[in-house]
């Protein structure tokens, strides 16, 4: 099911024994497009230490109680390997952490969660494994704060045209499938998506997402609210 990642900040937070803080920022790979890891606010547990969760340790969401529930216990996440705050995620962590909690590394294959399609530790079906032989993860990771992106100017190839404003993400895969964009006074204050397949880059240096579309090009699709990759 498609939801926007927007609606999952400040949930509540939940392990097997106990509350343990709620979601602060989610970190995703701006070259595949697919969310790597929930960033946790524990300072009321866990003062002065970063907590990162992979999707695969996601249960149910309940959206109605706004709770996200982990499927560890407390004392695994407080005995996982630390990262410091205001620090890029190395891969020697992600060793460490993947090896930790014994999830299948997701840079191992060539589907987008490594040898399986999904973050849940069951073998991949065939089909899976073809349909994601396309990825290719490399070691110089594209790891950004999908909060830090919320705001950035959409520049099309004829000027910019709104902000981003949200993420509609999978939450099966947590793949981001679609940007959300508040484009204005451009075009009317209308909310539109645009997938991640026309954006050609993101400068951080200038806070823009910079994609292969003319403003013609989106009001022309705009009337289903939905700007196409295929």
């Amino acid at each position: 099911m498609l939801q926007n990642l927007k609606q999952l900040y400040g949930s509540k937070l939940t392990a097997v024994d106990g509350d343990i803080g709620q979601v602060k920022d989610f970190y995703f790979d701006d070259i595949i497009w697919v969310i790597r890891y929930l960033v946790a606010d524990t300072a009321s547990w866990m003062t002065g230490r970063q907590v990162l969760l992979t999707p695969h340790s996601f249960g149910g969401w309940d959206q109605y109680q706004k709770i996200l529930h982990i499927k560890l216990r407390k004392e695994q996440i407080q005995n996982s390997p630390s990262i410091e705050s205001h620090k890029p995620v190395s891969r020697q962590f992600e060793i460490d952490y993947y090896r930790y909690y014994g999830w299948p590394a997701y840079w191992d294959g060539a589907g987008m969660w490594g040898l399986g399609g999904y973050p849940v530790t069951l073998p991949p079906s065939k089909e899976e494994m073809q349909s994601n032989l396309q990825y290719h993860h490399r070691n110089d990771k594209h790891l950004q704060s999908a909060n830090s992106i919320n705001g950035y100017q959409i520049q099309a190839t004829d000027g910019e045209i709104g902000s981003v404003s949200g993420f509609m993400v999978d939450d099966s895969s947590w793949v981001i499938s679609r940007l959300v964009v508040e484009t204005g006074h451009w075009y009317s204050g209308k909310e539109i998506l645009i997938s991640p397949n026309r954006v050609e880059r993101i400068s951080y240096e200038e806070s823009k997402v910079y994609v292969n579309l003319t403003k013609s090009d989106i009001q022309l699709t705009a009337e289903n609210h939905l700007v196409k990759g295929e």
